[in-house]
């Protein structure tokens, strides 16, 4: 038996889920831990992560390892992703990760980011043919699956905090600034040459923009479970309702729509501006939502590695 621990250090928030893993690769979910933390707030154009980023983060983090101390046959797996991938001061943040937490903070790449998101969604939802996209705080992770495996991938730099602060989106926004924006975004999706190739397939959506678009709709129809989005669909004409309301109402006037988590109302408008205009550029007509991504991701890599290990000492025995 192990406790298996992943910890995901994004943009926004850091998040952690602890798994009970059995022998024969089996899993429990143990606990499930995300706080809001801003790492990559103020991190201008020279990249610095702030003070007081920093700070949140280490308390965030301290309050995780409260958690998983307590446990025994532990392993911890720790990464993070855009906002310390960017960082001019990513090794003095890592030092001081490793001397206040204790652990090994592992920056990965973005297309190892994506390919993780792509791992968590194919295990746990029908994926033969679509285009994955996971909207972060600093970062967007496409991925384009073709008969059921990988065909290409890429991560690039627009998220929910990096596009809302750029294009001043976080209270009241200008017809202006959002043209700038969607104009900004739809040139990169232009500069990705095989995004075409994803004409008319089905999205699936991913990270905390993508999933309050599914929240805000299910507590608008009064659906049981409201946070349980995993599978479930929207179709283009909702999600441009939904948008264009958002995008009318100031911060404080968001904080009041059911679906928004108030951390997140100053940068909702740039969080969906990714998937709205992704949409619209492949011409897909519906989207589904994934709850799983990064963290189940390594997950299940690791189980599989015990899977396999534990074939190989059958062989051996």
């Amino acid at each position: 038996m192990e406790n298996f621990a992943v910890i995901d250090l994004g943009s926004n928030s850091v998040r952690m889920t602890i798994s009970r893993i059995s022998n024969d690769g089996t899993y429990d979910t143990v606990a499930e831990e995300k706080q809001y933390v801003r790492l990559s707030e103020n991190m201008g154009a020279e990249k610095i992560l702030q003070p007081d980023a920093i700070e949140r983060t280490i308390e965030a983090l301290k309050g995780f390892k409260e958690i998983y101390s307590k446990l025994d046959h532990l392993t911890i797996r720790a990464v993070a992703t855009a906002a310390v991938r960017q960082a001019t001061n990513q090794k003095q943040f890592l030092k001081r990760v490793k001397s206040d937490i204790g652990i090994d903070l592992e920056v990965i790449s973005g297309t190892r980011e994506a390919y993780y998101d792509y791992v968590g969604v194919s295990e746990t939802l029908p994926a033969t043919n679509g285009v994955i996209i996971d909207t972060g705080g600093a970062s967007a992770e496409i991925i384009l699956v073709q008969n059921g495996k990988v065909s290409n991938l890429i991560s690039i730099p627009i998220g929910s905090v990096t596009l809302s602060s750029k294009f001043d989106l976080a209270d009241e926004v200008s017809a202006t600034e959002v043209f700038k924006a969607m104009i900004f975004v739809n040139k990169i999706f232009q500069s990705v040459w095989w995004l075409r190739n994803g004409l008319n397939l089905p999205i699936i959506g991913l990270g905390g923009s993508n999933r309050t678009l599914a929240k805000i709709n299910r507590r608008f129809n009064n659906l049981l479970n409201t946070n349980d989005i995993h599978g479930y669909q929207l179709r283009d004409d909702s999600i441009n309702e939904t948008f264009e309301k958002i995008i009318s109402m100031n911060r404080e006037e968001r904080k009041k729509v059911p679906g928004i988590n108030k951390e997140r109302a100053d940068i909702i408008v740039g969080g969906l501006i990714p998937v709205i205009l992704l949409m619209n550029y492949l011409d897909s007509d519906r989207i589904m939502f994934s709850t799983s991504g990064l963290r189940e991701g390594i997950l299940f890599e690791r189980l599989h590695d015990i899977i396999q290990t534990n074939i190989k000492k059958k062989e051996q025995s």
